[in-house]
């Protein structure tokens, strides 16, 4: 199994439903990183927004060895300028000690602050996701730790938003962000975001590196499997992640538009 570099591709791999995990499939080398990407975006918002990288002093040696092996100078930022991806460094302060993100250059997040997250330990970057500690926290720590090099493993998500953009970040109350959507517009007006993560060990260094690949296409444009696929998350998250996710907002609109679909594939 692996995981394509498209919303279509990605998601069949993606969690819909049922409680967190991190679903993690075993990649090839050359299934790392996307190929022959459009980097206009990416110059461009790392021009405008350059707090999104952020090196701490104990990463530097990892920093380097990950330029190394992208063959690129310059540092996390030129790696990520230079990729589709965003690249994020964790390293531990001892042995066994939790993993904390310590360098990061990110694009195009999705719905975080990179400021709010570096020099945490991995536990409290995912602070927000409900159910992380109980049901999540003690699997990603066992396999931050068993994980060797040069295995690379990778997993996705997906989201529905209400645009097409690469960074999202809304400040707005989800009442308003989604106040325009209808079953009509639905296939318009929402959109499926999903993520593309990688995890890999640097050899040298010890360090781990942390990929988010951000590919985004509006609910019309995907098959019918892809809008009903998207469409489970409605039923198949808890209140508390529905909540965060924004869900009851656009719950009536992507219902009734895969409905549609679905009666109209039959």
């Amino acid at each position: 199994m692996s995981l394509g570099f498209s919303v279509e591709t990605l998601l069949p791999d993606a969690r819909v439903s049922g409680p967190l995990r991190m679903g993690l499939v075993r990649l090839a080398e050359s299934e790392w990183l996307a190929a022959d990407p459009d980097l206009g975006p990416r110059g461009a918002t790392f021009d405008a927004y350059p707090d999104f990288v952020q090196v701490m002093a104990e990463a530097h040696a990892a920093e380097a060895e990950l330029c190394d092996m992208l063959g690129v100078t310059g540092g996390i930022e030129q790696a990520a300028r230079t990729h589709w991806e965003d690249f994020c460094i964790l390293t531990q302060d001892a042995s066994g000690a939790p993993y904390r993100l310590t360098a990061a250059a990110v694009a195009f997040p999705t719905d975080w602050q990179l400021a709010e997250k570096m020099g945490k330990p991995i536990a409290a970057v995912h602070d927000p996701i409900d159910f992380y500690a109980e049901q999540l926290s003690a699997g990603v720590d066992r396999f931050l730790n068993g994980l060797r090099a040069p295995h690379i493993f990778g997993r996705t998500n997906a989201f529905v938003v209400p645009n097409g953009l690469w960074r999202y970040l809304p400040s707005d109350d989800p009442a308003e962000r989604y106040d325009r959507v209808t079953p009509e517009n639905a296939g318009q007006a929402l959109y499926v975001r999903c993520e593309r993560e990688t995890l890999r060990r640097l050899p040298r260094s010890q360090a781990i590196v942390f990929t988010i690949g951000v590919y985004v296409a509006p609910l019309g444009s995907l098959s019918d499997a892809g809008v009903a696929r998207i469409a489970e998350t409605l039923h198949g998250f808890g209140a508390g992640e529905g909540d965060r996710r924004a869900a009851p907002h656009y719950a009536h609109a992507l219902s009734a538009y895969a409905k549609t679909r679905q009666r109209k594939a039959a």
